[in-house]
Parts: C-alpha cells; structure tokens; sequence
C-alpha cells in the first residue's frame, strides 16, 4: 500500500484528517474518490474549504492541485456548492 503523503498534495496535514476519517493508504483515496474523501472531511472538519477538495483530486490524478483543468475544478466547485 502506498503512503499518503507519497501523493501530489497530500501533506501531513491532510494526511493526519485522512486517516482520522478511515483513508489510510493512496489506493483507499482512489478508491474512495476525492468527492466522498471530501464530504467525510467537511463531516468531520467543516472547515475544509474547496481548495482541499482540489488537493484530494490533484492527489487521485497525480497532479498539482492548480494544475486541474477548468472543467473539472467547474465540477468539484459545483460539488462543494450543494454542500453548503
């Protein structure tokens, strides 16, 4: 199993909420999905802001959080949006 923090955007921080939420390894990431990672965070720690939801999906595509196209920081927006 791969670290967390082995990840694109996944600090210690982030990592620490991670795993106090049962996501313990980069494969449970994936697997969850950077939109249900995010609500279980949000649940747990209301506030996380739309930037983490970004770093979570950065994380899952391997990429810098600011490098994530528009479309989908268009759809993670809109997802943290219902959420509010």
């Amino acid at each position: 199993m791969a670290e967390l923090n082995a990840m694109q955007n996944i600090g210690e921080e982030l990592e620490r909420k991670l795993k106090s939420i049962g996501i313990g390894s980069a494969e449970e990431l994936i697997q969850i999905g950077g939109e249900e990672a995010f609500l279980r965070l949000k649940i747990r720690y209301p506030n996380v802001c739309l930037v983490h939801l970004y770093a979570l999906q950065g994380a899952i595509d391997n990429v810098e959080y600011n490098q994530l196209s528009d479309e989908v920081k268009t759809k993670l927006k809109q997802f943290s949006d219902k959420l509010k």
